[in-house]
């Protein structure tokens, strides 16, 4: 089966009217990340002959989605304190000057 230019153009230019050239990028990263994972396992398997499934897989570039929660929920703990504080340094202030 031998494709020529118009039938390797032809095709290209149905995926990009299936879709869309904005949306390429993302599932061409995400089906390389899927790759490299999937390598990953296979000789994982090959290593040891059992997946990998205890151990997370971590893939160069890729972000810790549950490190980024955590994170947030971090700042966001740490902003509710601050905030706690400094109410609590103004009922100081409102109670040892009650000229205000």
């Amino acid at each position: 089966m031998n494709l020529g230019p118009l039938e390797i153009g032809l095709i290209i230019l149905a995926v990009l009217l299936l879709f869309g050239y904005k949306k390429l990028p993302d599932a061409s990263r995400s089906l390389g990340r899927s790759l490299r994972i999937f390598k990953g396992e296979m000789k994982g398997m090959k290593d040891d002959g059992t997946p990998s499934a205890t151990r997370p897989v971590v893939v160069p570039g890729e972000v810790d989605l549950e490190a980024v929660r955590l994170d947030e929920q971090a700042r966001a703990a740490e902003a509710h304190a601050a905030e706690a504080r400094a109410r609590a340094d103004a009922a100081r202030a409102s109670v040892s000057d009650p000229i205000r």
